[in-house]
């Protein structure tokens, strides 16, 4: 676990809870400015097609919204820098409007199939997509780029990955295909078979 996540989460609050709970707090000493990503960290993140992000209105209330593309559209540009293409939605820019004024972001990236999650916390900073056409080829799947509206940097300052405690398996369409084609190569290969029996 970084300690840095740690050192940001266990507020005054936190630590006061843990006491009445557990009897104890976990004490949080000599956390760095940050925790860069790993090359496990980096590689979680390459594999994933969505994940929720987190952000803070002016009014203080959380918004957490879905981001997702091909695999890997979440880019690591190095180990503190992350970044999307924001494509054209519903037209609310919640997230967009809330970065103006409080740049404090949380990620959390779901691996439903091996029952593993990562979460990321950071500042985001949003930039018009029309005034970079350049990052737009490097961060957007080439079939979608005329949909980017925006670009997302996120300055990574800690991570945490959480136990499979309590998540439950699930997998895409493409991994049951995957899981799947043996047992019907199996099964074409018994209907042939019970064919040329059969006559």
């Amino acid at each position: 676990m970084a300690t840095k996540y740690l050192d940001l989460t266990f507020t005054d609050s936190v630590c006061r809870a843990q006491q009445q709970y557990y009897g104890r707090i976990g004490a949080i000493t000599g956390a760095p400015e940050r925790d860069p990503l790993g090359q496990a960290e980096a590689e979680f993140i390459a594999a994933r097609d969505s994940c929720y992000l987190g952000s803070i209105s002016e009014s203080g209330w959380p918004y957490i919204q879905h981001r997702g593309g091909p695999q890997g559209f979440l880019r690591i540009i190095d180990n503190t820098t992350l970044a999307f293409a924001d494509y054209k939605g519903n037209r609310q820019l919640l997230t967009t409007g809330n970065l103006s004024v409080n740049d404090r972001v949380a990620l959390f990236l779901m691996d439903y199939k091996n029952r593993e999650r990562l979460k990321i916390l950071g500042h985001a900073r949003v930039e018009d997509a029309r005034v970079h056409p350049e990052l737009v080829a490097q961060l957007a799947d080439s079939n979608m780029r005329s949909s980017v509206e925006r670009l997302v940097f996120i300055n990574v300052l800690s991570f945490d990955w959480n136990c499979p405690k309590y998540i439950t398996p699930r997998y895409s369409i493409g991994e049951v295909e995957e899981l799947a084609a043996p047992l019907r190569k199996r099964i074409a290969e018994l209907e042939a078979l019970l064919r040329v029996r059969n006559t």
